[in-house]
């Protein structure tokens, strides 16, 4: 009986201690397991709701161009740029109240719209009729976009009205002097390539290569174009910075953009600065979205560009 009771009690701890061992190791599978659905639950978020907050908060790109034929009266200008504001229901007058205060704060020289100001004709005239106060100390310019010009000639006129009358001077295929001291630069607007009739003959002809001028035109597409264009001389190489928006810069930035922005310009104009014979270009990502109000490793701009004598 003594012998029996020994063994029987001796032989208790293995199969308790066999059993914590299988209970830990459970513990800790179920610890890793919940940890991943946790990290995978929270990319997921990440992904779903950073694209909303990208899109809302824009960004104030500060860069210094050096360029020889800048006039001395005109070192250190600052030049205010932003493009594809579409204004409507997911851009609000809370927003153009912020954008008004964003430029103003930037304490501009000139400011220059690149086109898209609202999801359509009616919209972009709303947009002006609600924009006011911005303080430019020469002068405030803006051009067409496709979204903008309407379907006939009546819808143009009172879009051109509208930003009159808010104070920014519209340029359809213009050259715009722009006086400082004893000296002029020059902002050439060209209609919009893709809806409207640009004619860059029109623009590049009224300045001289040795001029300094800031072509002005909302898509990129009519680079190509604008290169081959000449001068009151003859000559090429007339245009030292071009300024443009409509690609968003992709706004949404994955699966080779599937959603089709900016999918009518080569894809060397996309999205930031490029430098092409001679010319400083730039294709803004935009301050507001279209199609889906969200964006994706393209943030929304505002261009603060201060030009010096080289």
């Amino acid at each position: 009986m003594n012998t029996y009771r020994g063994k029987h009690v001796s032989s208790q701890p293995w199969p308790i201690a066999s059993t914590a061992s299988g209970r830990g190791r459970h513990q800790r599978k179920n610890t890793r397991q919940r940890r991943i659905v946790f990290i995978v639950i929270f990319l997921l978020l990440v992904f779903l709701v950073y694209p909303f907050v990208e899109a809302r908060f824009w960004r104030t790109e500060r860069v210094v161009r050096r360029a020889e034929d800048l006039p001395a009266d005109a070192n250190h200008l600052n030049v205010v740029f932003l493009s594809d504001i579409h204004y409507g229901f997911w851009f609000s007058n809370t927003d153009i109240n912020n954008l008004i205060n964003t430029i103003n704060g930037l304490k501009p020289d000139i400011v220059l719209f690149g086109g898209g100001y609202g999801t359509d004709n009616r919209t972009a005239v709303q947009f002006f009729q609600n924009l006011s106060n911005i303080h430019a100390r020469y002068a405030v310019y803006g051009v067409i976009g496709d979204t903008d010009r309407g379907e006939t000639d009546y819808e143009l006129e009172h879009l051109t009205d509208a930003m009159r009358k808010a104070g920014v001077i519209p340029l359809i295929n213009e050259t715009a002097p722009v006086r400082m001291g004893s000296s002029t630069i020059y902002i050439a607007g060209v209609d919009d390539a893709t809806r409207g009739t640009p004619n860059l003959s029109a623009v590049s002809s009224r300045v001289s290569s040795s001029d300094y001028v800031i072509l002005l035109s909302h898509s990129p597409a009519i680079v190509p174009n604008a290169h081959l264009a000449t001068d009151a001389s003859g000559r090429i190489g007339w245009f030292d910075l071009g300024l443009f928006g409509h690609t968003h810069g992709g706004q949404i930035r994955i699966f080779n953009n599937i959603f089709g922005f900016g999918d009518d310009v080569p894809d060397r104009y996309l999205s930031g600065w490029l430098t092409e014979n001679r010319a400083d270009l730039l294709i803004s990502n935009g301050v507001g979205t279209s199609k889906l109000p969200i964006r994706f490793l393209a943030p929304p701009q505002i261009h603060l560009i201060e030009l010096t004598v080289n």
